[in-house]
């Protein structure tokens, strides 16, 4: 998925170099929830309906399955991933439990399609925005960083074939300690990634050779 906003070269050419690293962005799946912000500053819920026990399971078992992917064999063998483990267990059946007893007591993130920058997220979304809208927004980035900002929307438009909306939207209040977190994530990612495609070529290249 590419969602456009602003690429680097649309940047201020005389931006510093902390400046810059906000417009590096990345296509990535994170866990996510957002709101709309009404006029009277209540947040109206895009996604209706209580989540499936298969969206429970994603949303607890991801950050999981993130820092043992971060963390390797330092993690796999050591004493607290049982532990870490049984509570991703008990934590799946409540949410379970108050989804099917409480439907609308269950607000959580789910895993979402995105491009990410410091200055801004992309997404689909399958109900219509408007540009000018704001969001309230939820990110959870591995292994378990919260970050909760206010978006507006900058660009709006229908899907090909009118399955969902290619929505983009900027930062209009986001923590400075916030940006960092997400900014060294973009980061990271886009190391990770580099190095996976280094990888597929070297042996793409090994089995031609």
């Amino acid at each position: 998925m590419t969602l456009h906003m602003m690429t680097p070269t649309e940047a201020p050419s005389t931006t510093s170099q902390d400046e810059r690293r906000e417009w590096i962005r990345i296509d990535d799946r994170v866990l996510m929830e957002y709101r709309v912000v009404m006029e009277s500053g209540h947040t109206l819920p895009v996604e209706t309906g209580a989540p499936t026990a298969d969206m429970i399971s994603t949303a607890v078992g991801k950050p999981t399955a993130e820092l043992l992917a971060r963390s390797g064999d330092s993690l796999a063998g050591s004493p607290v991933l049982p532990w870490i483990m049984k509570v991703d267990y008990l934590l799946e059946v409540i949410l379970n439990a108050l989804a099917a007893s409480q439907p609308d007591s269950v607000a959580m993130a789910r895993p979402m399609d995105v491009n990410l920058s410091g200055g801004g997220v992309g997404f689909v979304s399958d109900r219509e925005l408007s540009t000018g809208d704001q969001l309230a927004l939820k990110l959870i980035l591995p292994p378990f960083i919260l970050i909760k900002a206010t978006v507006r929307v900058i660009r709006a438009m229908a899907q090909a074939g009118g399955h969902g909306y290619i929505i983009a939207t900027e930062f209009v209040d986001l923590k400075p300690d916030d940006q960092e977190h997400l900014i060294r994530h973009i980061l990271q990612a886009q190391a990770e990634q580099l190095r996976a495609r280094h990888k597929a070529a070297a042996a793409a290249s090994g089995r031609l050779s």
